[in-house]
């Protein structure tokens, strides 16, 4: 870590207060060339986020595309809230939802170095609502009935999405409506009253047998508090963001943020914006899965920091082997997923038919071809609901951070985003 750098976050967690208001830059190539870009074909991604920003179908964007260890190209278009003509800015500040669970996911792993927790072990080894044996949904006919759980849940398990949980999400699955009336999701209870209205729910499948998007992630965060003894906002700001020089990164905005906080433009059809949290104001409990903010420079560190292997700017948090295996697929041969994942995540999926799989906190690219999108061998990424978007390509020393408040437009803007920069490449 650069030495003012290294001061300022130091005292600031000393004092127990958020990390300084400007944030640390990476270093920038002054040319695209100079880092294997061709910077005539680079500009047509500039170009193309243009074009979209003026037919409305985004407010706008920040994109940063880093390799070789130096920011390539730093694009911003658009408006951070088109009704108000408010502009985006290179520091506008983002709902990044489930690109949040990277980050928690390296918390566990930094608990695991230190001898701390096993991701081997079941996850009531450390949470005591967690002990009994889950009990497992079978539909047919429409009833259902509850067996027991043939093994349990692992750490593991929750943090490559197959310990059998669900969410909340639409659906007319008996496990789905049980997750929605459960109030699990109320943000106004205790992070320890969450994850004991999970545990009394029902899974979806049998631990270990389906990839199934769920609130794995927060059950993760609550695991953090126990074994921590730290708040996850806490432990996160000092552990991870304030280390790496994240300034603009938590669970609640910086103060004093309120105009760099980008929004989504209004529905035209219903007149309304799409509901967003209000990360300006703190809630009762931190979603590991989806409760944090950031933006595009500060997820660019995050990135390069997995590029590094767990190091960046000479502050190691894990060492080179943690963030192999994070980054190695962790799915079992014969993992299942539901029709509906194809459909909700497109070549995106985690699946053998996309050769893809999902490693601890995000998903891995396994092979070359099968998926109609560029990427390499090794590359690991994950987005969130409101549009957000990252991957990492060890292969090709690179990486690319989309922040946008767009959720209808997120799919097709992470196609033509890869496609846009790997054409770029020299």
């Amino acid at each position: 870590m650069r030495p003012m750098l290294r001061l300022a976050v130091a005292a600031g967690l000393m004092a127990g207060l958020a990390v300084p208001v400007t944030a640390a830059e990476l270093p920038r190539a002054s040319r695209a060339e100079e880092v294997g870009f061709s910077g005539e074909r680079l500009s047509r991604l500039g170009e193309w986020l243009e074009g979209e920003v003026r037919r409305g179908f985004i407010p706008g964007a920040v994109i940063v595309i880093g390799r070789k260890g130096r920011i390539a190209q730093e694009v911003t278009a658009g408006f951070r809230d088109r009704e108000a003509q408010a502009p985006m800015r290179p520091d506008s500040i983002f709902r990044i939802a489930s690109m949040t669970k990277p980050i928690v996911s390296l918390a566990v792993m930094m608990l695991a170095e230190e001898g701390r927790l096993s991701i081997a072990y079941p996850i009531g080894t450390y949470l005591p609502e967690w002990r009994e044996t889950p009990r497992v949904a079978e539909v047919r006919d429409g009833q259902m009935t509850l067996v027991p759980a043939r093994r349990a849940i692992t750490i593991q398990d929750l943090l490559r999405h197959t310990s059998g949980l669900a969410d909340s999400s639409p659906g007319d699955h008996p496990v789905l409506a049980a997750y929605r009336a459960s109030g699990a999701r109320d943000r106004g209870i205790s992070m320890e009253e969450m994850s004991r209205r999970v545990a009394a729910l029902p899974l979806m499948h049998q631990p270990g047998t389906t990839w199934e998007y769920s609130w794995s992630t927060d059950i993760l965060g609550r695991l953090v508090e126990v074994v921590s003894g730290q708040d996850l906002d806490t432990f996160v700001r000092s552990r991870i963001t304030g280390p790496l020089g994240m300034v603009d990164t938590g669970f609640v905005a910086p103060e004093g943020s309120a105009e760099r906080l980008a929004h989504p433009q209004v529905d035209p059809a219903t007149g309304q914006r799409p509901s967003m949290p209000n990360p300006l104001q703190r809630p009762g409990w931190y979603s590991g899965a989806g409760g944090m903010v950031s933006t595009a420079r500060d997820y660019a560190r995050f990135s390069q920091f997995l590029l590094n292997k767990g190091e960046l700017d000479g502050t190691r948090l894990v060492s080179r082997t943690t963030i192999d295996l994070m980054m190695a697929d962790h799915l079992p041969p014969g993992t299942r997923t539901r029709d509906v994942v194809e459909g909700r995540f497109g070549p995106l999926a985690p699946t053998p038919e996309m050769g893809q799989g999902f490693g601890l906190g995000f998903a891995v690219r396994n092979t070359v071809g099968h998926n109609p999108l560029p990427g390499s061998p090794g590359d690991a990424y994950w987005g969130g609901a409101h549009g957000t978007y990252f991957w990492v390509d060890p292969k090709e020393e690179m990486y690319v951070v989309l922040m946008m408040q767009s959720p209808t437009a997120r799919l097709p803007f992470r196609f033509q985003l890869r496609a846009l920069a790997y054409q770029a490449l020299n």
